[in-house]
């Protein structure tokens, strides 16, 4: 197999990803959790469910899952015969499988026994982790095919067809000899601009933070919490609302999401001053700004649209996608702060 080849069958298993979390959430939007009744895997004891909204929505999640699942199987299969090995790739796609494995038996559980909103909501976060597991995969090999068709792949696997021709990589200007591999680690070029290793604990903290904020929204779906605050920014017309109920939920979720904002913005800060503005970092710095920015304006839209559902099924999505491209593109801001801080 290519890199290219790879690197499209890996973008097929993160888009892949991303449409099983969008139909986890239209399945609780719709109150469709109970469409096949206690049956795993079959539909209300059929393979085929009958035909009302309910059913069809669970079971096109349940099929959406399973052919997720074996593709991310097959990616990992892929993975484990790169040769050389590499380690990184080996615990992305290792990552996506395993939580993969995990958000399933969570999804079986929920349907064939009583699960507690706690639980639900930790079911989406492990959807979210399977995610960006296979985005990180799609990053690293976007890196590779990068490194290959540049001449810099280094200690990369380079499967024999994707091993660069003489003279393809400089419009043969050297006069037919073979392009030299150089090595680099991560198959980028080195840089001058040093990136100190304490970047990598202050964004994993970041990330840390971030998880408990996305739980926090997921047990604010699950409990169906979200009219616990009529209006935006302020809650129920105050400042600080009276925090009981689904009141004292759905504020505490709002002032987490201020604070992802200034924690994120410090960050930013952070990296340029240290690193004199290193451009990865601060390219994926300025991207996570603006996803929790674009985050918070989905809530925004998410609070005008409670009492109309209809439009309130796609508001949600809306805030379910962005989100998780916050959370993986915060991932993918620690792993390169950390790779970059080694060399």
């Amino acid at each position: 197999m290519t890199a290219r080849a790879y690197r499209l069958l890996a973008l097929w298993s993160c888009i892949g990803m991303l449409l099983v979390l969008i139909a986890g959430v239209v399945v609780t939007n719709t109150e469709s959790g109970r469409g096949c009744g206690t049956d795993w895997p079959l539909c209300n004891g059929k393979f085929i469910p009958a035909y009302t909204v309910e059913s069809i929505v669970e079971y096109t999640h349940r099929a959406v899952s399973g052919l997720e699942g074996f593709l991310v199987l097959a990616v990992f299969l892929l993975t484990m015969r790169l040769k050389p090995a590499s380690g990184e790739a080996r615990m992305y796609a290792g990552a996506a499988l395993l939580f993969t494995i995990f958000q399933a038996v969570l999804g079986m559980l929920a349907v064939i026994m009583p699960t507690s909103d706690a639980v639900l909501a930790i079911h989406f976060g492990i959807s979210m982790i399977a995610f960006t597991s296979t985005w990180l995969l799609y990053a690293w090999a976007r890196r590779w095919d990068r490194a290959l068709r540049a001449g810099d792949a280094g200690a990369w696997p380079i499967p024999k067809a994707t091993v660069p021709a003489p003279g393809s990589l400089d419009g043969g200007r050297q006069g037919g000899s073979a392009a030299k591999i150089r090595p680099s680690f991560a198959g980028a070029g080195a840089s001058a601009v040093s990136v100190p290793a304490g970047l990598f604990g202050w964004i994993l903290s970041v990330i840390i933070y971030c998880y408990a904020v996305v739980y926090l929204g997921a047990y604010v779906r699950h409990t169906d919490s979200a009219g616990g605050c009529i209006g935006w920014p302020l809650c129920n017309g105050e400042v600080v609302p009276e925090l009981s109920g689904a009141t004292g939920i759905v504020f505490l979720h709002r002032v987490g999401a201020i604070l992802l904002f200034l924690f994120i913005a410090a960050i930013v800060l952070l990296v340029r001053r240290r690193t004199g503005g290193h451009e990865e970092l601060t390219r994926i710095g300025y991207v996570s700004l603006a996803l929790v920015i674009l985050q918070s304006l989905s809530g925004w839209l998410l609070t005008a649209t409670l009492e109309h559902h209809d439009v309130y099924v796609f508001t949600s999505l809306l805030h379910t996608i962005i989100i998780s491209i916050l959370f993986s593109a915060l991932c993918l801001w620690a792993i390169r702060a950390w790779q970059l801080s080694r060399r």
